[in-house]
C-alpha cells in the first residue's frame, strides 16, 4: 500500500482509539478529563469572584465557546489534523532523504535533566507562538482567521479556545522544525500542555488577577483583556501578544495596559457584520474578500 495512504488510515484509526481511551480510561495523564477539570475550576472562580459582576454566569456565546473547547482540543484532530500532520511529516522526511538527511536534530539535550528539557520546550514554543500571533495581526489574510478569536464580546475562560481550526495548522507548522531541531516532538511533555492550557483559561477568564510581580513573566487577565480591546493604540495592529508568557511583550515593547480594562469594549472594527454562528465563523475567512 502507498505509504501516504497507510499513514492516513493509521492516523484516523490511531486517533480514534486514543480518543476513546481518553474518555473511557481516566488517568492522571488524561487530557480529556484535565481539560474538563481545568475548565470547571476556572469557571467556578469566575462565579465566586467575578471581575465584571454584572456579567452573566452563562455569558454571551458561552455554549458556542464550550463547543470550540472540545472541537479544537480533540475533534479537529479526529476530523483532519492528525492525518494532515502525519502526512506532512512523512513528506518532509521524504524530502530530507533526497539529500541523505535522516533527521534535523541539531542540539542533543536528551541527556539533560528532564526539568531542563521541559523548560526549554516551554520557552522556545512560547516564543514561536508569540511571533506567530504577531503575524496573525499583521498579515490581512491571516487576520481573517484570527478574527474568529477576536469576535468574543464578553470574556470568559472558554473564549481561550474559540479560534479557527486553521490557527492550529499555522502554529504547529511554525513550531515543528525548531522543536524537531532540538529533539522535541509536539506530542510530548504532558505537563507543559496542561500548564499552558490553565494559563490560557485564566487569561480569558472574568477574573481580576495579575499575579503581582509575576505579571512581567506570565500573561494574565488584566493584561490580556487589552489584547481584545476593540479600540487599539494609534499605529498598531495589536498589543499584548503573549500566549503564556508576557515577558516577550515587555522585551519587545508591545505591552499596553493604560487603565483598568474591566469594562472596555471588546472586538474589532465592523465586528457587527461578523458571523455569530459556528458555520459562518468557520467559512468566513474563505469567503470574505
Amino acid at each position: 500500500m502507498n505509504p501516504y495512504i497507510q499513514t492516513i488510515k493509521d492516523a484516523y484509526s490511531g486517533y480514534w482509539q486514543y480518543l476513546v481511551g481518553e474518555v473511557l480510561q481516566p488517568s492522571w495523564h488524561n487530557y480529556f478529563y484535565w481539560l474538563i477539570a481545568l475548565s470547571l475550576a476556572v469557571w467556578l472562580l469566575e462565579i465566586i469572584v467575578p471581575w465584571r459582576k454584572k456579567q452573566a454566569i452563562f455569558r454571551q456565546d458561552f455554549w458556542l465557546d464550550g463547543f470550540y473547547i472540545f472541537f479544537n482540543y480533540f475533534l479537529f484532530s479526529l476530523i483532519a489534523y492528525n492525518a494532515i500532520s502525519n502526512v506532512a511529516v512523512l513528506a518532509f522526511n521524504d524530502f530530507l532523504s533526497l539529500f541523505g538527511v535522516k533527521n534535523i536534530i541539531a542540539f542533543q539535550i536528551q541527556s539533560w535533566p528532564k526539568w531542563v528539557q521541559l523548560l526549554i520546550l516551554f520557552v522556545v514554543a512560547d516564543f514561536i507562538q508569540w511571533n506567530v500571533h504577531r503575524i496573525f495581526h499583521r498579515v490581512p489574510l491571516l487576520w481573517k482567521f484570527h478574527q474568529v478569536h477576536h469576535s468574543v464580546k464578553e470574556m470568559g475562560f472558554a473564549a481561550h479556545l474559540r479560534f479557527h481550526w486553521m490557527e492550529s495548522i499555522f502554529y504547529k507548522t511554525a513550531q515543528y522544525i525548531p522543536l524537531a531541531m532540538i529533539g522535541f516532538g509536539l506530542e510530548d511533555f504532558f505537563i507543559v500542555y496542561i500548564f499552558t492550557t490553565a494559563i490560557g483559561h485564566l487569561n480569558h477568564a472574568n477574573l481580576n488577577i495579575s499575579y503581582g510581580p509575576l505579571k512581567y513573566l506570565l500573561n494574565n487577565p488584566k493584561m490580556h483583556i487589552w489584547h481584545h480591546a476593540k479600540t487599539l493604540p494609534n499605529g498598531t495592529n495589536g498589543i499584548n501578544y503573549g500566549i503564556t508568557l508576557s515577558i516577550w511583550d515587555y522585551i519587545f515593547k508591545t505591552n499596553y495596559i493604560p487603565t483598568n480594562g474591566e469594562n472596555i469594549t471588546l472586538g474589532f472594527k465592523d465586528d457587527e457584520q461578523f458571523p455569530k454562528d459556528l458555520a459562518g465563523q468557520m467559512l468566513y475567512p474563505f469567503v470574505k474578500k
